[in-house]
């Protein structure tokens, strides 16, 4: 039995709850190698990126990722960076009106990917500081192992 995908009421909670009170240089580390962890546990084959501004803090590329998972982690954490939110709630918001993000965004889609897998850091009063991207299974997986990775990290 397959869990549903979550809906935009829940991808909207999730990033109401995952707000973090700092992100450091150190966080960013712990927060990656969580990541790499729990994907090395489940032998998923994932590329890790985390970003603060306009700074790469971590990049991760594990067996069985390619140079595409990092093109597609670019495109996903640029719609973070435009809309302010997670990749995957983007796309959901636009599958809720009935289009999609390929069909109405008129964002250039060689720049731009709705998928999951990309998520806000968002810090306690200073909003969005940057993004963590997982590349390289379903967008429900990969924004799932993102959402997952920073509830651990919240919980330390």
């Amino acid at each position: 039995m397959t869990t549903p995908p979550p809906t935009v009421p829940e991808l909207e909670e999730q990033e109401r709850r995952l707000v973090l009170p700092r992100f450091t240089h150190a966080d960013a580390w712990t927060l990656g190698t969580l990541l790499v962890d729990l994907a090395r546990e489940r032998e998923a084959p994932v590329a890790i990126d985390i970003r603060r501004g306009g700074q790469q803090l971590f990049h991760a590329a594990l067996p069985g990722s390619t140079p595409d998972n990092d093109a597609w982690i670019d495109r996903k954490r640029r719609v973070v960076e435009r809309y302010g939110c997670s990749s995957y709630l983007v796309g959901s918001r636009f599958r809720a009106k009935g289009t999609t993000f390929e069909e109405s965004s008129r964002l250039d889609l060689d720049v731009y990917a709705a998928h999951g897998g990309a998520f806000p850091i968002a810090v306690e009063g200073a909003g969005v500081i940057g993004t963590v991207v997982v590349s390289g299974l379903p967008q429900v997986a990969d924004h799932a192992l993102v959402v997952e990775a920073l509830e651990r990290f919240i919980a330390g």
